[in-house]
């Protein structure tokens, strides 16, 4: 099999097949097009003509260089054009019956020294292969969508995979510019392994109405900085695809977590299939479009509002590196602050923070001297909570522990004068049972913000069963305010980003318990595969390992679901005082600062 792959035939010219098609053509393969459709073989050719041109317009390659670029690929509706081919590269519909066929009658056709790869991203390579008549030649290759954008590609062995054949299809990847990750044959392989069951999650978080689709999906973009909200990305993807994906995850792991939310059948088999359709969880402007019109479940300007309560003076209590950010926050926006700590030191020390803080901001041209001089002198430092006695709203930011929240609310109860908003950041406690700390719960509410807080965008506004209707339009007015995007849930375990995050983590530890993967790989696959800025184990070693399974205890309790029990090594490591960039080994080590 040590044969060069020089000319390669794609079979299935929709958008992966034609984008792959793209990325050999403009390498320099000589690429051979089958598809039964002359609709999509001409649209296969339109695409390669447009994406060249624009190259062309760019200065990234000549006229001449487009026109061979062009004269290299050739579609045909037949699968014999696919005789002279080294390499077969199959992209049709996630069906085995259709899949097995197309690989049945390659057999017949192309010689037995030719390499047969699928393209699918939910079907067992393996048993693909097993009804090969050359099974060693069988191998899987999953490009990402759209494919001469998106740098992974995933290189599936079965058990019965020729090494030779996966070295060459490695090798060629790597000429394409693209990074390849050789993984075993299981559904969903790494990337969609750990991407499907998280859009999975916030599907059924949308079916629950727990938040908004808008919600969902800016809680995710401005939280964790991905590239789109889960929603909008399985309407990308396909609500069918996504749902086939599911059924052959959770066949093999009977995993609640793989186990398709119905809406997603219901949406499938209404033909609401997503932007290929012209509407699946948001409404698009036409089928194929990327342009989201509003429909009946955009929100839109409510006259009938209620009014907030008025808000001039902010206290924030806390003195590690969550407090200040948010004392920084209300101060650059024109609020009178109190910062307040346990004890007058810990309060100077925490302002000292925001001071050198607001001087980086201005040695990067971020902010004017005049305006740091303005925040700074905003800020007062105490070293009680009995400076809150005027405050209008009260922000906490202490140790997320129960007893010490309910009990410094207890105080905020009887320092802060009637009418106050008393503000929680809690990311993982239920904020009704630090209300109940107080004789008033209907003026408590989650404030959510994410670290560091003058960085981050997002702020989770979480309203529990008492809190009034003003107390919640407060604390998103002042949102608005302070330019920071309030998204609305409930209150139970993880609100948003952590029910929707944690999981997905604990996923990934999974697999690298089960020697499915290596901790670089699956960090590789995230990245480049799914577009997240961070891999999950970077983000774990970050998070602070401790942080992380304290959170993922708590989703366990609450939703008492076996697949969000976390995963043994994440507790081992825990157990050794691993803890992540803070003590210099988590999941990798660290030079110690």
């Amino acid at each position: 099999m040590d044969i060069p792959l020089s000319t390669i035939a794609v079979v299935g010219l929709g958008t992966m097949g034609t984008g792959i098609a793209e990325v050999l053509a403009r390498a320099g393969h000589e690429v051979i097009g089958i598809d039964i459709s002359d609709a999509a073989a001409r649209q296969a050719v339109a695409a390669l003509e447009s994406s060249t041109a624009r190259a062309v317009r760019r200065g990234r390659i000549t006229e001449e260089e487009r026109g061979e670029v062009l004269a290299r690929f050739r579609t045909f509706a037949d699968l014999r054009a696919a005789a002279e081919a080294e390499l077969v590269i199959e992209v049709v519909p996630e069906s085995y019956e259709i899949k097995q066929q197309v690989f049945r009658e390659l057999d017949g056709i192309v010689s037995p020294t030719a390499i047969l790869a699928t393209g699918t991203n939910a079907l067992s390579v393996t048993r693909l292969a097993a009804e090969s008549l050359h099974p060693e030649r069988v191998l899987g290759l999953h490009f990402f969508n759209p494919a001469p954008a998106m740098k992974l590609v995933e290189v599936v062995s079965s058990v019965l995979t020729a090494p030779p054949a996966v070295e060459a299809v490695t090798a060629l990847a790597r000429s394409l510019g693209k990074e390849p990750v050789a993984v075993g044959d299981r559904p969903g392989f790494v990337a969609d392994g750990l991407l499907f069951g998280y859009l999975n999650q916030a599907a059924a978080m949308y079916e629950a109405n727990y938040a908004s689709r808008e919600d969902i999906d800016a809680a995710m973009k401005l939280g964790c900085g991905l590239p789109m909200g889960p929603l909008a990305l399985l309407d990308l993807i396909g609500i069918d695809t996504a749902r086939t994906v599911l059924e052959a995850m959770y066949a093999e792991t009977h995993d609640r977590l793989h186990a398709p939310a119905p809406v997603l059948r219901q949406l499938s088999e209404a033909g609401l299939t997503g932007r290929k359709s012209g509407r699946g969880f948001y409404t698009y402007v036409e089928a194929g479009s990327q342009t989201v019109v509003p429909d009946a479940l955009t929100p839109g300007d409510d006259g009938s509002a209620v009014a907030g309560r008025t808000v001039r003076s902010v206290g924030v209590a806390g003195s590690g590196t969550m407090a200040s950010g948010i004392a920084e926050v209300f101060a650059k926006a024109g609020y009178d602050v109190v910062l307040a700590a346990r004890g007058q030191e810990k309060a100077d020390t925490a302002k000292g923070r925001i001071a050198k803080s607001l001087e980086r901001s201005v040695a990067k041209g971020r902010l004017t001297a005049e305006a740091r001089d303005g925040a700074l002198a905003r800020i007062t430092a105490a070293g009680s909570l009995d400076a809150f006695a005027d405050v209008d709203l009260a922000v906490e930011a202490v140790a997320e522990d129960l007893a010490v929240k309910q009990q410094l609310f207890g105080t905020l109860d009887k320092v802060c004068k009637p009418g106050a908003v008393l503000a929680t950041t809690t990311s993982s406690l239920p904020v009704v049972a630090i209300a109940r700390a107080t004789t008033r719960p209907e003026d408590v509410i989650g404030m959510h913000f994410f670290n560091p807080a003058p960085a981050m965008r997002l702020v989770e506004v979480v309203r529990t069963v008492l809190t009034a209707d003003d107390v919640h339009a407060t604390v998103r007015e002042v949102c608005g305010t302070v330019r920071k995007h309030p998204v609305d849930c409930g209150d139970r375990a993880g609100f948003i980003v952590n029910a929707l995050l944690f999981p997905y983590l604990n996923n990934a530890i999974k697999m690298v318990e089960e020697h499915y993967a290596t901790l670089d790989d699956i960090d590789a696959a995230m990245k480049l595969g799914g577009g997240y800025p961070m891999g999950p184990f970077e983000l774990l070693d970050v998070v602070g390992l401790d942080v992380s399974l304290a959170i993922e205890k708590v989703l366990h309790s609450e939703f008492r679901d076996p697949g969000l029990a976390p995963a043994p090594l994440l507790e081992h490591l825990v157990a050794a005082g691993c803890l992540g960039r803070k003590t210099g080994r988590g999941f990798r080590e660290y030079a110690r600062r």
